[in-house]
């Protein structure tokens, strides 16, 4: 089977494949903003540089792409049918690299949570699960004091 695009053209249509600012990044912080919550953007002194970044919270939040890091919604089990074995590997790097990056920062000691771009689709649900991660307590506080604040849970 052959490319669609030669190789010169496929690395330039891969150039402008965004990286951070993509729209679930954008509707994820939209409902963060809503909510009131106060963030960081793309950390790079943590492991993986997360998406978003709540330090007092101790928590980080990473926007996934179902097709880029392989979940097992419609969109994520789909393979392309060009240079399959190419695809196949390289969501397999993701998830290894995804797994990886998740450990790290549980070690250090942060909460880390996944969005996945097909959970963005129902809204209201996506901002309850995200107030209730902004009302647990933070591990910084907990580790400081033993206990968790009076006024979370």
């Amino acid at each position: 089977m052959t490319d669609v695009y030669d190789a010169a053209k496929r690395s330039a249509v891969m150039r402008q494949v965004k990286g951070s600012g993509t729209t679930p990044e954008r509707t994820l912080r939209r409902l963060l903003t809503r909510l009131g919550a106060r963030y960081r953007l793309n950390r790079r002194d943590l492991p993986g540089s997360p998406d978003i970044v709540l330090p007092g919270r101790r928590l980080v939040l990473f926007a996934h792409g179902c097709f880029w890091h392989g979940h097992d919604c419609a969109r994520g089990a789909r393979v392309p049918k060009a240079n399959r074995d190419y695809w196949l590997g390289k969501v397999a790097r993701n998830r290894t690299r995804d797994a990886t990056v998740g450990a790290a920062l549980i070690e250090a000691g942060w909460r880390v949570e996944v969005v996945w771009e097909c959970e963005m689709k129902d809204e209201a649900a996506l901002r309850g699960r995200l107030a209730a991660l902004l009302n647990s307590a933070p591990l910084a506080h907990i580790r400081r004091h033993g206990r968790a604040r009076p006024d979370h849970p």
